[in-house]
């Protein structure tokens, strides 16, 4: 259980939140392209800091990509090009919930890559990665960090969670007894991909509400410290009186009584 209650928490996150928001307008006003990777084992904690950077972000401005397994044609594309169609225009935020990355953790983990395969996206990944940065794209790249008894409270919390269920798959499960061979392939990965042009910086999400913060904090600490003022939208006094709608509405539900 997180140290911060959840009240501390709110107030901690809603001025970052805010900051966001600034940063959003920024990029939108300086046509600027941003792209954060976000990786770690299952569990770790991925989709609530998404859901915490993108929440009050313009949807049309801010975009999660979480990619299915590729369909037969995508496999026999060039490995990055499905990945590549989902990259920001002009003043766009692109958040990947997994990436390109895939390749070297569940498919070389599960058997679904060749270890030449993997050999290769290892190779090509820095270059890859170079040519987004050289074109202008701001790109980070966060893994969260779970440990094994962390993680398998949180399994047995989706287990028992039915609002939770769709978050564990037959993968996952087979996961569970590979976690060994995670840690290899991801050390490996970076050993491979942390370079100067992008590093990847780790985050302790043991507790998830402290590792959301210390996330979005350094996301932020790293953009570019441009503010572009919110534009002064006066209402102006309507013309009469408000008018009321006029329409047949579906009845609420009676309180049930136990």
């Amino acid at each position: 259980m997180s140290k911060l209650k959840r009240a501390q928490y709110d107030a901690l996150l809603e001025p970052l939140q805010v900051q966001l928001a600034n940063a959003a307008r920024w990029l939108q006003h300086s046509g600027r392209r941003l792209v954060v990777v976000f990786e770690g084992r299952d569990t770790a904690g991925k989709g609530g800091v998404i859901q915490a950077i993108h929440e009050h972000i313009n949807p049309r401005q801010c975009r999660v990509v979480a990619l299915p397994k590729p369909s037969e044609r995508e496999a026999s594309q060039w490995y990055f090009q499905r990945y590549a169609a989902h990259l920001p225009a002009a003043g766009e935020i692109v958040l990947f919930d997994r990436s390109w990355y895939n390749r070297a953790g569940v498919e070389k983990v599960m058997g679904f890559a060749s270890d030449a395969q993997v050999a290769a996206f290892l190779n090509a990944t820095p270059a890859f990665e170079k040519q987004l940065i050289d074109d202008g794209i701001l790109l980070f790249k966060y893994w969260l960090c779970c440990d094994q008894a962390k993680q398998e409270k949180r399994f047995a919390d989706r287990r028992q969670d039915p609002l939770k269920g769709w978050k564990l798959s037959p993968i996952d499960l087979e996961a569970r007894s590979r976690y060994r061979a995670y840690t290899d392939a991801r050390e490996a990965m970076l050993k491979a991909t942390h370079t100067a042009h992008a590093p990847w910086t780790l985050v302790d999400f043991n507790d998830q509400k402290l590792g959301r913060l210390t996330l979005i904090q350094d996301l932020l600490d790293r953009l570019p410290d441009t503010r572009i003022d919110a534009p002064d939208m006066t209402l102006p006094p309507l013309p009469g009186k408000p008018l009321r709608e006029h329409y047949n509405v579906l009845q609420p539900i009676p309180t049930l009584k136990v």
